[in-house]
């Protein structure tokens, strides 16, 4: 390597290559890969500097939900691309580097997080299970991280192909596993990939234990991806089998409310889904088919293909992926067209109105549509009662729309902001149920029953970012679920001669309008971490006095200051500040979690005193909001500059 360490080091020298880079890539080279040593001087060889820094400035950080980084580098060399001459599709390899979602740092984390467990848990037998979706190297990655447990002692599941989310969460707890993990990167482009670790639980990790396994996967130094068999004991490895299919799809069967309901207007009722390439196409269509839905399945996305050859992002949330569902919708006349992302964590909809033109709604309307059809059936059900309502919970996060919290409070029963990601909302499960002694063998109904008497029955939970659950069973947001759970809500706005559009302006002719919006602004690599840590910065140093011509009246750095949710809780620090503006408008501003953005959250509300109105009031506030990210747009170029 010495006539690389010269040119690595003359690069430093001269400012090309990040001091952090050549230290991260020395010591990286002993343990590498015939091929990773190939790769990395191809890229020496070329002077790619940059792609040389986003790929070792840092480790891939282990975050408290696990990992996601690029697994395809911008840059694909042709000691990557390998055997794949034709240079389609995925490389032979995922992209070298301490930074890149590799065998490197899969097998790390796997050794990481398999400390702890034995640790936390002394004397027993551990247990682990892996799911993966369809991405590029998820099968891989997933066939590795059960070769590591084995060598480890560790006993092991394995699904025989990819499986949703949270189908992963559901398996945990059926098989009494000490923790799961699920090989995926959710909606991000197709080059990126992604662990996300689950615990006991059933849900994802949260303190203390997120912070513990962090601990243990930065002592793992070693770049050695199978390590060497621990104690002599090598544990087993098991398939996961249709068995827990059946399973999960009669847990979540259980959610529907009206059967009845269902089955006056399923005929009637047209859906077409997708679920772009992912794992959706498992259990969706057995749930539709179940209760006799009339839908179709988008042929050209039905195939699971880590390449997403159909959309420019496999993400609901964007009009551009639902286009061929669109395009079907209106061959057939359907009234929805429903989605699910790669991993069926997340569901994005659309609406047929009274004209025949369809409409993408946002994550924050689906989750209050079934709010509210929720709690309006329990209600009408007298399952909920005004003597019961204050053990009754509607969960969310502080940056999802304050709607469902005004609905939930209309019947008496209370709402829970939690920060953002669906681990706190499903934190909040775990504690009701231990505040109920632990759910045991009881049936949904004896359990509902027992958490309304001792503890907290959660109605529905929900985020913004179009994530819904609508049972304890799974710990975290669900697409398979969401997708049944919004098919039953419109079968029931048809049963009253209603589209699900008309059945949402009834909400707000009742609650008044509320209207939110996302902007998100991109930084990658070494040199975008950096811009967003200074906008962040930038934001708690100077904060604005005003924001798009409202004057700032109170704001609340969620990283600083001691926050309680509803229950009394002290929730963990994060930097998330959000500003209370005049007139009743909001904005949320905090670093994406999983993706190289800066996010910031818009609100807005208004009273409607009629139908005639309601137009209007519409168009009015979604000319402020739209001001609002035009002004924030223009602050942000300053602030990082």
């Amino acid at each position: 390597m010495s006539n690389l360490d010269d040119t690595i080091s003359a690069a430093v020298a001269a400012g090309k290559l990040l001091q952090s880079s050549a230290a991260h890539l020395a010591a990286y080279w002993p343990a590498a890969a015939d091929w990773e040593r190939a790769s990395v001087s191809e890229l020496v060889a070329d002077g790619e500097w940059t792609e040389l820094n986003d790929r070792f400035y840092q480790t891939l950080k282990f975050g408290t939900g696990g990992l996601r980084g690029r697994t395809i580098g911008r840059v694909v060399t042709a000691s990557e691309w390998g055997a794949n001459t034709a240079r389609q599709g995925a490389p032979e390899h995922p992209a070298a580097g301490t930074n890149a979602m590799n065998f490197f740092n899969v097998s790390r984390a796997t050794q990481g997080l398999l400390a702890y467990v034995r640790a936390a848990f002394p004397g027993e037998q551990a247990r682990l299970v892996v799911s993966h979706d369809t991405r590029y190297f998820s099968r891989q990655f997933a066939e590795l991280i059960v070769e590591v447990a084995a060598r480890l002692g560790v006993d092991a599941f394995l699904f025989p192909a990819d499986r949703s989310t949270p189908e992963l969460s559901f398996a945990v707890r059926y098989l009494d596993a000490h923790a799961g993990v699920m090989v995926t990167a959710s909606h991000n482009p197709p080059h990126d990939n992604g662990y996300k670790v689950y615990f006991r639980d059933g849900g994802q990790v949260v303190e203390p234990h997120a912070s513990n396994i962090i601990k243990q996967v930065r002592a793992i130094s070693s770049g050695q991806v199978a390590p060497p068999v621990d104690d002599g004991r090598r544990g087993t490895v098991s398939v996961v089998y249709e068995k827990l299919d059946k399973a999960y799809l009669d847990a979540v069967s259980g959610l529907v409310l009206d059967p009845a309901v269902i089955q006056r207007q399923r005929a009637k009722l047209k859906i077409v889904f997708t679920p772009i390439h992912g794992t959706g196409i498992r259990i969706t269509p057995g749930l539709l088919g179940k209760f006799g839905f009339n839908y179709v399945i988008v042929p050209e996305q039905a195939k699971g293909d880590g390449g997403f050859p159909t959309v420019q992002s496999p993400n609901p949330e964007n009009a551009e992926a639902l286009t061929l569902g669109l395009a079907l919708a209106r061959r057939e006349g359907a009234d929805l067209v429903l989605a699910t992302d790669p991993d069926a964590d997340r569901m994005g909809a659309v609406i047929r109105d009274r004209a025949g033109e369809y409409q993408v709604i946002t994550g924050n309307m689906i989750g209050s549509l079934l709010a509210a059809y929720r709690l309006e059936q329990l209600f009408a059900q007298k399952i909920l009662t005004a003597d019961n309502a204050r053990h009754a919970v509607l969960i969310k996060t502080f940056v999802t729309t304050d709607l469902q919290r005004a609905i939930a409070e209309s019947y008496g029963v209370r709402c829970v902001d939690t920060l953002t990601g669906f681990k706190y909302i499903c934190e909040k499960m775990r504690i009701y149920e231990e505040q109920a002694g632990g759910r045991g063998a009881q049936s949904a109904a004896e359990w509902r029953a027992r958490l309304l008497a001792t503890s907290s029955f959660c109605v529905f939970s929900g985020e913004e970012s179009y994530g819904y659950s609508g049972g304890d069973y799974v710990r975290d947001k669900d697409a398979n679920a969401a997708v049944l759970m919004f098919a039953e809500m419109a079968a029931a706005a048809a049963d009253r001669g209603l589209n699900v559009l008309e059945y949402l302006d009834r909400l707000y002719l009742r609650y008044g309008y509320y209207a939110e919006q996302l902007g998100t602004l991109t930084f990658e690599g070494a040199a975008g971490a950096a811009k967003i840590g200074k906008l962040l910065d930038s934001y708690q140093t100077d904060p604005p006095s005003a924001w798009g011509g409202k004057p700032v009246e109170s704001a609340r750095n969620f990283a600083r200051e001691d926050i309680y949710d509803a229950d009394g809780k002290l929730l963990p620090k994060e930097l998330m500040l959000l500003f209370h503006l005049a007139g009743g408008y909001r904005i949320a501003v905090r670093g994406s979690g999983t993706e190289p953005k800066i996010k910031y959250y818009f609100f807005g509300r208004a009273t409607v005193s009629g139908a005639a109105e309601l137009p209007a009031v519409k168009a009015a506030v979604r000319r402020e909001l739209e001001d609002l990210w035009d002004a924030t747009r223009a602050d942000a170029a300053r602030r990082a500059a």
